[in-house]
């Protein structure tokens, strides 16, 4: 059985040092190319023979000539070479984030009213960065960047963040919707606190959505009557349509749900425009900090 080469007997100095003394017919004039003293350049060849188990140069008085085998020697080092500056070129583009992985989570708020135009234009600026979209509870989108779980989260800003920083994204509008024959449905305006005369359709435990407005009813000294919990805004959208209660969402979310022949009213108080945080986990790669400049930009823009 043949021996194989063995990987650890030849390195990229060698190999250059091959073709540059191939390219040139000369051992003098490959060294003089590559830096080395003739003497260690002839070493390294012969080394490079011996590990191959062959002879690649023809050596004669006007120079050197390849080899049948140190022509194929030549097109494999050529390649090798290909190869390692393909990888150091894509090295070098993950260093600058032009390449990379990026965990984005986002409330179904923002993911469906703000970051579908914002990540379709930077996607195509940066068409090697993958990005992993997800949608969470606000809190969970909190934990999640300071655990290292997401590189950025967006969420509302009623969400508890403790030491992450955050800075101001977008500005979405909370309003409460209903059944067109609910008592509300002939209202175009109403206050937070007339709506807590009726049951309310909610989303579970952990939504930033039902902290806020349990904690509005609590300042009018009053209980939300939540008569049904569900897990997403679309089954709310059923539920209220049932007349099951109602319920307060954000405008965005009805404007991309299944449609329902819901009644939107607006909501009196100053809360009901709530604003939408981004943050970023201090670990994050360049690629996730191309994201988030790009989402700065984005909400800067449409200010």
């Amino acid at each position: 059985m043949p021996t194989l080469i063995n990987p650890a007997r030849v390195d990229f100095v060698t190999l250059r040092l091959f073709c540059a003394v191939a390219q040139a017919g000369s051992v003098t004039r490959g060294a003089e190319a590559c830096s080395l003293a003739v003497s260690a350049a002839s070493r390294r060849l012969s080394d490079f023979e011996n590990a191959s188990g062959t002879r690649l140069f023809d050596r004669t008085s006007r120079g050197v000539q390849l080899t049948p085998a140190g022509h194929l020697a030549m097109q494999h080092a050529l390649r090798l070479f290909q190869g390692f500056e393909q990888f150091s070129s894509e090295i070098r583009d993950y260093t600058k984030g032009i390449r990379g992985h990026v965990r984005l989570w986002a409330n179904m708020s923002a993911l469906t009213e703000f970051l579908p135009g914002c990540l379709s234009t930077f996607m195509a600026e940066y068409p090697d960065i993958h990005v992993e979209l997800e949608e969470q509870l606000s809190g969970d989108i909190v934990r999640a960047v300071v655990e290292g779980v997401a590189d950025i989260g967006i969420f509302a800003e009623n969400t508890a963040v403790g030491d992450l920083n955050v800075e101001r994204f977008q500005q979405d509008l909370l309003v409460a919707v209903c059944a067109h024959n609910h008592p509300l449905g002939k209202r175009k305006r109403v206050s937070f606190r007339e709506c807590l005369k009726y049951d309310f359709v909610g989303l579970n435990r952990g939504s930033s959505l039902l902290e806020l407005t349990s904690r509005a009813a609590e300042q009018y000294g009053e209980v939300m009557r939540v008569r049904v919990q569900v897990r997403s805004f679309d089954a709310m959208c059923q539920m209220i349509n049932a007349n099951l209660g109602i319920g307060v969402l954000p405008v965005a979310v009805l404007r991309n749900t299944q449609p329902h022949p819901l009644k939107t009213v607006h909501l009196s108080e100053p809360w009901a425009r709530r604003n939408l945080l981004l943050g970023v986990s201090p670990s994050c790669s360049a690629a996730a900090g191309l994201l988030r400049d790009h989402l700065r930009l984005s909400a800067a823009s449409s200010c």
